[in-house]
């Protein structure tokens, strides 16, 4: 498990990077806090920051469920996917947002797998255990 928790407190790290992106974006365009908007490269880091956040909700939980209940090591190599996923979604989303499909498809398909793997996992356990 110490694994997975590596690779969860990475992805953490990762998810703080980009938060501290946005906020060198904020400075370098311009866009004052409150605002999520004003100027369309700030925007692209901004977009990053949330979709990670919003696959972050469910990786983190799905990833240590998968881990107890099916395998701590095909838990972390999907986690490492998921990793580099977010990282270079975060540089194709930047660059042109128009590239993010592959960082996308590396960080959703992984998070997918371990949320299914997940309520496999608990199900049979439940079952099995009653």
């Amino acid at each position: 498990m110490a694994l997975v928790d590596l690779v969860i407190a990475l992805a953490l790290l990762e998810f703080f990077a980009f938060a501290a992106a946005v906020g060198w974006a904020r400075g370098r365009y311009g866009v004052a806090a409150p605002a999520t908007s004003g100027h369309a490269m700030f925007e692209r880091y901004y977009r990053v920051q949330m979709n990670t956040l919003e696959l972050l909700i469910m990786w983190v939980p799905a990833t240590w469920i998968f881990a107890r209940y099916l395998s701590p090591a095909v838990a972390a190599v999907l986690g490492a996917v998921y990793l580099i996923g977010r990282a270079v979604y975060f540089f194709a989303y930047v660059k042109d947002p128009g590239t993010r499909s592959v960082g996308y498809a590396l960080s959703a398909g992984p998070t997918v797998l371990l949320v299914l793997g997940a309520l496999f996992g608990a199900a049979r356990a439940m079952w099995h255990h009653g």
